[in-house]
């Protein structure tokens, strides 16, 4: 019995987990664990190598095809080439300083000490009609700073667009921009220059990063002249206001040859603010004839379209390196780039190298194509440039298709698309909105130098041409020309149908470019004269 006891094999000798080791540390186990590694990196070798090459060859077939079409994928192609400072307007002393944060020149004008306090600077309303600038609110803003700084929460506000009140009050406002006079006057000489180019400095490595403080100062030394130009019609001033209106469209183009499409849209607000003492000049009947004929053939020239168009294209190349920057610094790239908020935001980016490490470039050719077809995708057949035509179904159709495939992002390949398309479906109806204003802004001085000479306001649109008006400008929503009628108490109505795509007689939706309702409306007061 001892015998058969000692012949039992032990726990220890009967565990699978031992047999197995034994099993694995004999040249036999070896063998067959280096056969199946072997096959395993061959799989996934074969893997990568299939994944890298159809990425790559599909990327290059879309850019070949692209860049034959004459539209250049590659970022560096958009920035503008230097200029000789003095054929540069930009590099006027005032405006070099736009990139000195820590230097400020304008800090004791009016504008800047009372523009948090006044209602209609900093409270947002439903308006759908375009009203006189609030002079009389910032005489009382400059009445109450000679006691002292604004007390936080003050507002000042009235519904005075008498221009009686509003003459009396400009003299006030006139005198509160003085701080601003040598500034102004040095912008003015400089403002014939032939170019405008900026000190950006041009990051290919991080495009994301590059530094745009101009962008808020060129807008924030339009809205000053803005006010400057209103006061200065008010006080019946109307060569002042227009050097001033000039003033601002040249500080508004001075960043057109930008690249990047925040500078678009800048520009695009701040030729909006210059049409505001436009406006106010044309609904006093204060501007004379020459006035007029400068202002038409400023807003006239305006293709805001064909910008649009190069603005795009330059959006569109910085998200293809976008992805080559992906490629060469792995997912971590999108992790807060430039930034550290900690251990938590070091560990994220440490798991997104990682994984962007072991991810097939070919997946990043895949990303550049998706990103590239998805964008043709949202914008094809949303704007005409040769034709002025934007077309709203289109672009809320197109938004949506373009929505729904890049559901899934990372799944697909569209990581990069999901990213960055959505924040740009509303550039086509910004450019309609710009154009559109422009347009009007050119056919009412038009409206007016015919009132000059006949006393009235025509019957009809084509009354204005050829004497008036060479070309009259169409509708960039229905490529029709703009809707006009007479109005009682000598006026008019001049009006786009809008973003609805429907006419509704000239009555506007609740703001001045409702989206889905009532026209876009370019009317006067009737109380005036």
């Amino acid at each position: 019995m001892n015998d058969q006891a000692k012949a039992e094999p032990s726990i220890w000798e009967r565990s699978n987990i031992v047999r197995s080791f034994r099993w694995l540390c004999s040249w036999r186990g070896i063998r067959r664990v280096l056969i199946v590694l072997a096959w395993t990196v061959t799989i996934i070798g074969l893997w990568y190598g299939e994944e890298n090459w159809r990425g790559r060859h599909a990327w290059n077939r879309y850019r070949e095809a692209t860049e034959a079409r004459g539209v250049s994928l590659d970022y560096a192609t958009y920035i503008p080439k230097s200029v000789p400072d003095e054929q540069n307007f930009a590099a006027t002393p005032f405006l070099k300083t736009f990139f000195q944060p820590s230097l400020s020149i304008l800090t004791n004008d009016l504008w800047l000490r009372a523009v948090d306090h006044i209602a209609e600077t900093t409270i947002v309303k439903e308006k759908n009609r375009r009203r006189f600038t609030d002079l009389v609110a910032w005489q009382l803003a400059s009445a109450a700073l000679q006691s002292g700084p604004l007390k936080r929460g003050q507002k000042f506000e009235t519904d005075n667009a008498d221009p009686a009140a509003r003459g009396a009050a400009a003299p006030a406002v006139l005198e509160g921009m003085q701080p601003d006079a040598a500034v102004f006057a040095e912008l003015r000489a400089a403002s014939s220059r032939e170019y405008a180019r900026f000190a950006v400095v041009y990051d290919l490595e991080n495009p994301w990063a590059i530094l745009l403080p101009h962008l808020a100062r060129v807008k924030q030394t339009v809205q000053r002249l803005n006010l400057e130009a209103c006061a200065e019609l008010a006080a019946g001033q109307t060569d002042p206001a227009l050097a001033d209106v000039k003033l601002m469209l040249s500080l508004s183009d001075s960043i057109k040859s930008e690249p990047f499409l925040i500078s678009f849209l800048v520009r695009v607000a701040c030729v909006q603010i210059a049409i505001q003492p436009v406006w106010e000049g044309l609904a006093e009947h204060r501007w004379t004839d020459a006035q007029l004929q400068e202002l038409q053939a400023r807003f006239s020239a305006y293709d805001f379209l064909t910008d649009m168009e190069q603005s795009l294209k330059a959006e569109r190349a910085v998200g293809t390196l976008t992805a080559d920057l992906l490629r060469k610094k792995g997912l971590a790239y999108l992790v807060n780039v430039g930034s550290d908020n900690g251990s938590q935001e070091q560990f994220s980016k440490l798991v997104a190298y990682c994984i962007g490490r072991v991810v097939p470039s070919g997946w990043y050719d895949q990303e550049k194509l998706n990103y590239n077809r998805l964008f043709d995708a949202q914008f094809q057949g949303v704007v005409d440039p040769a034709a002025k035509r934007i077309f709203p179904s289109l672009a809320a159709s197109n938004a949506n298709v373009v929505d729904t495939q890049t559901a899934f992002a990372f799944l697909h390949g569209r990581v990069i698309a999901r990213l960055l398309l959505p924040g740009l479906k509303n550039i086509p109806v910004k450019t309609a909105r710009a154009q559109t204003t422009a347009d009007q802004a050119a056919v009412g001085c038009a409206l007016e130098r015919y009132r000059l000479a006949h006393g009235q306001f025509p019957e009809t649109l084509e009354a204005l041409t050829p004497q008036f008006m060479s070309r009259q400008p169409n509708d960039v929503i229905t490529g029709q020309p703009y809707k006009y009628r007479r109005a009682d108490a000598g006026q008019f109505v001049l009006y786009s149908v809008g973003w609805n795509e429907k006419d509704d007689g000239g009555v506007p939706g609740q703001t001045l470019f409702d989206m889905t309702q009532g026209d876009w409306v370019w009317q006067y007061p009737a109380i005036l004269p």
